[in-house]
């Protein structure tokens, strides 16, 4: 098979698997996961490279360093595997490469964890709301109302389907395995590193701006498959995703994140965004929409809509192996 047409398959076949069976808790408390090997990794460089006493222009060298060597123990390892996979037979070394690239999509783990805010809202459960949440933003949610904690939800819903689904998929598809696993390694070391704190503002630079750079076509796709989705959907307006994606995006502070929750906002006829606080410090983000406040029932149709998205880019990628294939 050509390349090309191998990592298409790859790219939809670790959606399929990784939609129908996740990653075992079994196996995470047996051998951990991807990202927690290598969020260990960059724990060590950070302590190794990351010294306070430096000027910031060396900090910046070394979290460069560290991006650099992270990268290649992540690369060279994926290289190696995905090239003794492909000496394989090609069912076998195309199902072994999906069920391993599986480990960099989170579509059932990142339901589950939303899923549970939205469950806690419902029951009335505002402390059991907070600590579901709290689980997958990185924001104070200890004053946060039913309406910011279902935003905040929906907000983590929409970026994470772009860092934690479209992303891994579109560069599966592009650069098989190895593709996959540098990029979750890019995107792991900017949730860790890339923060504007004293300690990392200088460090983890080269991780910040190197994850703005990968994610930017996918920011723009996560979008696009909300847009579609929303046609699809009785309650959603693919219209109002579409206008306010394109209206409001650039409002966000980060460059990419402001499209698929722009989108998500315009889609549902909500208001996301505004004024958060992070580490006891205010972020003055702007507010993206101009419909309601978010609540435990506009967080459900959010899941909804996250599903119809996750439904059409597997059949678009799926599609697209199929015909590639058959051209080949």
């Amino acid at each position: 098979m050509h390349a090309l047409g191998f990592t298409l398959c790859v790219g939809a076949g670790a959606l399929l698997v990784e939609a129908l069976i996740g990653y075992p808790p079994r196996l995470y408390r047996l051998i951990g996961h991807p990202v927690t090997w290598m969020g260990a990794c960059i724990s060590f460089l950070d302590t190794r490279l990351n010294r306070e006493t430096a000027r910031p222009l060396q900090r910046r060298l070394g979290g460069l360093l560290a991006l650099l060597l992270l990268l290649l123990a992540v690369g060279i390892p994926a290289q190696a595997i995905a090239s003794l996979l492909a000496l394989a037979p090609s069912a076998l070394g195309l199902g072994l490469s999906a069920l391993l690239a599986s480990t960099t999509l989170a579509q059932r783990s990142l339901h589950a964890h939303v899923a549970a805010v939205g469950e806690a809202l419902r029951d009335g459960d505002h402390a059991a709301a907070r600590i579901a949440v709290a689980r997958i933003v990185g924001r104070d949610v200890s004053l946060l109302d039913e309406a910011g904690i279902a935003r905040a939800a929906i907000e983590s819903l929409a970026e994470n389907f772009s860092d934690g689904i479209v992303a891994p998929a579109f560069w599966l598809a592009l650069l098989g395995l190895p593709g996959g696993f540098l990029y979750k390694a890019v995107n792991t070391a900017d949730s860790m590193i890339g923060h504007r704190t004293e300690r990392h503002m200088a460090f983890g630079w080269a991780a910040a701006r190197f994850d703005d750079l990968v994610n930017l076509i996918p920011a723009r796709l996560a979008a696009l498959w909300l847009c579609l989705a929303a046609f699809l959907m009785p309650e959603a307006s693919g219209k109002g995703a579409g206008h306010i994606a394109w209206r409001d995006s650039a409002g966000h502070a980060s460059p990419n994140a402001g499209w698929p929750e722009a989108a998500m906002a315009g889609a549902l006829a909500l208001r996301l965004g505004g004024p958060r606080i992070y580490g006891g410090r205010k972020v003055e983000d702007a507010w993206m929409g101009e419909g309601h406040d978010a609540d435990a029932a506009a967080l459900f149709q959010a899941l909804r809509l996250y599903r119809t998205a996750c439904i059409l880019q597997s059949a678009a990628l799926a599609a697209l192996a199929l015909a590639y294939r058959t051209s080949a």
